[in-house]
């Protein structure tokens, strides 16, 4: 049987050109967090053969839209999500396949009351990247607004 967000990890594979050029995979995808895996792959390897920078970036940031997309997308013929900004700070060298776990930073009945009041929610998305392994090599956060379409 599939699922709603099935269906929604299927579309951004679909929509979304760097998900399947990087690969990603989609290990869970809930209202409440979203989990995609980097695949180890050597074409995308820095100087060091650990993961690149821009594949960990690009890994993270779309764990940040499966999770707004799964939990707001039955707003989307009212709002548009749109990134603000962006953050990472790197802590740790990463090897071989590596994860990244997104969370909101809100609660979505804030977010959705303030886009039925008219208002331009913005909330972030932490997210950690992470070896296989458990261990955190990565911290970012991504601010992300919901875009009233405007009749």
């Amino acid at each position: 049987m599939t699922t709603e967000f099935d269906i929604v990890a299927e579309g951004l594979r679909q929509s979304v050109p760097m998900v399947r050029t990087l690969g990603l995979e989609f290990v869970e995808l809930s209202r409440e967090r979203a989990v995609l895996r980097l695949p180890d792959q050597p074409d995308y390897h820095n100087h060091l053969a650990g993961p690149h920078a821009g594949a960990m970036f690009t890994l993270a940031e779309s764990a940040s839209g499966a999770i707004v997309i799964a939990a707001f997308g039955d707003l989307l013929g009212r709002a548009v999500p749109l990134a603000v900004n962006a953050e990472i700070q790197y802590r740790k060298f990463a090897k071989g396949t590596v994860l990244a776990e997104a969370r909101l930073g809100r609660p979505i009945e804030d977010v959705v009351a303030e886009l039925d009041k008219g208002e331009r929610p913005e909330f972030p998305v932490a997210i950690e990247i992470r070896m296989e392994d458990g261990t955190p090599t990565a911290e970012m956060t991504v601010l992300w607004t919901l875009k009233p379409n405007r009749a």
